[in-house]
């Protein structure tokens, strides 16, 4: 029997950045399933303040090499690797000299949110896609962590979903206290289309910033984990009014509850917003 396949997407790893709660969680948690049987893929952003040579970081030129196109502009699609030889585990990091050069992640040194932050997401999301697309991998469950994630499900719902790499992909979209008030880009559901996605898709991008992302990530998602006891309330409404499978807050031993999770959701009819 073939192990079921599960590709976390993750905002944030430790050791690659500071610790966090969502962090920790994108470290253990691919470490705990894949010790559960399962096969696992794991995926970051190339935050420029990540250090390479002491984290050994090193490109994939087998899967770099194409241009993603945002905004009319060609940017480059480059494919890093790093191992967590304790655990087993690679990272793979999608990074861009346009948008995952700078030493900080979504602020600026003056604490000013980056006007490009909707392109990054956009970016990143699509890269983690068309990565596994070159790998052949194709994952049976999704688990996104963090707003950077929070395209995955429109793209893999919509834009993939007549790829057979992603046409019975289930996602899990995982709520954290990781929220900002800035507005992205008046244009950002114009960056965002591709071939099968439509305005309604989009209906949410009216008002582009976190709500936006997180609901729309909720609605393209076959189940919800509350990976934060401080995640927005606005959202956890949201999240109880879709009708989906809801995993509460575990704490520190959630590993048995997720694992169970995947299961109920790997059973679940896919999602349709149609």
């Amino acid at each position: 029997m073939e192990k079921t396949r599960i590709l976390f997407v993750s905002q944030e790893i430790v050791p690659y950045l500071k610790d966090s709660q969502m962090g920790t969680i994108g470290r253990y948690l691919p470490q705990g399933i894949q010790e559960k049987g399962r096969e696992i893929r794991t995926f970051m952003p190339r935050f420029g303040h990540i250090n390479e040579r002491r984290n050994q970081l090193h490109e994939v030129i087998r899967l770099s090499g194409m241009n993603l196109i945002i905004d009319d502009t060609d940017h480059p699609l480059i494919i890093k690797v790093a191992s967590i030889q304790s655990a087993r585990m690679q990272i793979y990091f999608i990074d861009n000299d346009d948008y995952f050069q700078r030493k900080y992640m979504f602020r600026d040194k003056n604490n000013k949110f980056f006007k490009d932050n909707e392109e990054r997401a956009i970016f990143f999301s699509r890269g983690v896609i068309e990565t596994a697309k070159k790998l052949g991998w194709s994952p049976d469950l999704v688990h996104c962590h963090g707003w950077m994630t929070s395209l995955i499900p429109l793209y893999v719902k919509r834009a993939f979903r007549e790829n057979p790499l992603f046409s019975d992909t289930k996602i899990i979209t995982s709520l954290y206290d990781d929220g900002f008030t800035e507005s992205m880009n008046k244009d950002f559901a114009n960056k965002i289309k591709l071939d099968g996605i439509t305005s309604k898709d989009l209906r949410y991008f009216k008002t582009p910033g976190y709500m936006a992302m997180m609901k729309s990530a909720i609605d393209f998602s076959e189940g919800i984990v509350l990976g934060s006891e401080n995640a927005s309330p606005e959202l956890m409404e949201y999240a109880v009014a879709s009708g989906k499978p809801i995993l509460p807050y575990q704490g520190e031993k959630y590993l048995d509850a997720y694992n169970k999770f995947y299961d109920k959701i790997l059973e679940t009819p896919a999602t349709s917003t149609d």
